[in-house]
């Protein structure tokens, strides 16, 4: 009998749990977990998101803007934009420096 209430214990509920943070649930959480995927690959200052969209299999493609050069004064810092792909576990997928400019360059 102790075998049996063995068993049943090393099968509960606690193997059946799942450790791991649920899924993104939506577009500001995808933003805060890219954001903290791309804090830890570039060791650069997050300015913001500038954009947030899902992608076809329900993972979330989030622009993220950095200051990659301080200079002074600050309209000549150099920023850049990252574009980072989770998955739909909000896992890291990818990403890329898609963009690098002037802070105080114009939009082209």
């Amino acid at each position: 009998m102790a075998e049996n209430g063995e068993r049943r214990r090393g099968s509960g509920t606690s193997t059946r749990q799942r450790t791991r943070e649920p899924r993104v649930r939506g577009a500001q959480d995808a933003a805060r977990r890219a954001g903290d995927a791309l804090r830890e690959l570039v060791d650069h200052h997050l300015e913001g998101v500038s954009g947030v969209r899902k992608n076809k299999d329900g993972g979330w493609i989030v622009d993220v803007d950095v200051l990659e050069v301080a200079r002074i004064p600050d309209t000549t810092s150099l920023l850049a934009t990252y574009e980072v792909e989770l998955d739909a576990d909000g896992e890291l997928s990818q990403y890329r420096r898609t963009a690098r400019y002037r802070r105080g360059g114009a939009d082209q």
